[in-house]
């Protein structure tokens, strides 16, 4: 559990940040892991004033902006037990005898236990994708239809607009001093869009689109305009956050759900989640290095500058322009990567059972209590550093806060 003592910490620490983003990736069931995440910051008082997502990572922003601080976490867990309910009398009677399994697990192997952990997840992703899930998404009569893009896939996502209206309220959502920005992708030329309530009036219609991933859910249609999943183009508004304008000192929880390492696939199952994790995940990793770099190279002219005599950046305004586009402005990307479960397989981002639901979200919470074991991670970058960045699974805080 988190002490006082390190929620005083982090407090002080995160203070000096004039903004604090939380960064949600897209990954469908997965995304318990990112509720779980947001119980650890909230244990120890962190509130972001700035939350960005992808579509289930949309749907988490939705739950956190348009609600208090104090009744986030509760709501996040209704959230997530509406959509992980069992959809049909046979998924029920999966749960009980999964529940039997695990009171009986010392009966069984370890072998015998992965068998049934996977046995379990396959049919319980099954019935997903057989009969939906509720207050979410329905199979649509006759689907997968043709004509009207709105009508043209394989499930209704209808049923989610009722559980964010019930859920959320969004004139919090909208009038609140908390931004929030979700990507999505334009069907018709193809273009990564951002929907943000400093710009319009946000509605539960923008939050589907975000995550209107075809050809499984339709499009979603917007002031004349059809939108799909953000994630058709980028799984990660990290770029939107560190790029836009009006930039500021920022501290990103950048939370993802797929993981770019693995084991090599011995299996056609391993090749198909290999290939969700790569496709998911890469974009992340590329986009990161990217910010990396371009900070590296800001740092760098602002040194080169430096060395220009004063009384000669003083006669000529170029560097006074020059100095003003790089800004001195310093980001700390703390990452937290969900790390995938043995027993699971390409079927993950569908499998809504409600066990599955609390292994990722209690895996979140742990790696974000792990997280705020290592305090330092949470530090300004040091003068002379634009970027720094941290990641509890993958390095040590010495060599996450090197220079890039």
């Amino acid at each position: 559990m988190v002490t006082r003592k390190r929620s005083s910490i982090a407090q002080e620490k995160i203070s000096q940040y004039p903004r604090v983003a939380l960064v949600l990736q897209g990954g469908g069931a997965l995304g318990a892991y990112q509720a779980g995440v947001y119980e650890g910051l909230h244990e120890v008082g962190v509130n972001p004033n700035w939350v960005a997502g992808i579509s289930i990572g949309a749907l988490n922003c939705a739950i956190i902006a348009g609600n208090k601080p104090e009744d986030r976490v509760a709501k996040l867990k209704e959230f997530w037990e509406t959509i992980c309910h069992p959809p049909s009398p046979a998924a029920g009677m999966m749960t009980s005898m999964m529940d039997m399994m695990n009171s009986a697990a010392g009966m069984f192997t370890q072998s015998t236990r992965d068998f049934t952990e996977t046995w379990f997840g396959t049919m319980a992703a099954g019935q997903a994708i057989l009969a939906g899930q509720q207050g979410f998404f329905v199979p649509r009569p006759m689907a997968p239809g043709m004509g009207n893009p709105a009508q043209i896939s394989y499930y209704d996502t209808s049923p989610l607009i009722a559980t964010l209206e019930r859920l959320c309220d969004f004139d919090r959502i909208n009038d609140s001093d908390m931004r929030v920005s979700l990507g999505a992708t334009n069907v018709r030329n193809g273009n990564f869009v951002y929907f943000d309530n400093t710009e319009i009036t946000l509605t539960p219609h923008h939050f589907l689109a975000s995550g209107s991933l075809p050809p499984g859910f339709p499009a979603t249609e917007i002031e004349g305009e059809f939108y799909w999943d953000g994630g058709c183009v980028s799984n990660t508004p990290l770029e939107y956050v560190i790029a836009g304008q009006h930039r500021k000192d920022t501290l990103v929880f950048q939370i993802d759900l797929w993981s770019a390492k693995g084991k090599l696939p011995e299996t056609i199952g391993d090749v198909m989640t290999r290939m969700k994790d790569i496709q998911y995940s890469s974009r992340t990793r590329n986009i990161t290095t990217a910010i990396k770099e371009m900070q590296g190279l800001r740092d760098l002219l602002n040194e080169t500058i430096q060395k220009v005599s004063p009384a000669v950046r003083a006669k000529d305004p170029f560097f006074k322009e020059l100095t003003a586009k790089l800004e001195g402005v310093r980001y700390n990307c703390i990452h937290l990567i969900y790390q995938n479960k043995q027993t699971e397989g390409s079927y993950k981002d569908v499998e809504f059972s409600h066990e599955t639901k609390q292994y990722h979200w209690s895996e979140g919470l742990s790696d974000m209590r792990l997280t705020f074991d290592h305090p330092d991670c949470l530090n300004l970058p040091p003068k002379g550093q634009t970027f720094t960045q941290f990641d509890v699974h993958r390095e040590s805080w010495a060599h996450a806060a090197k220079s890039v």
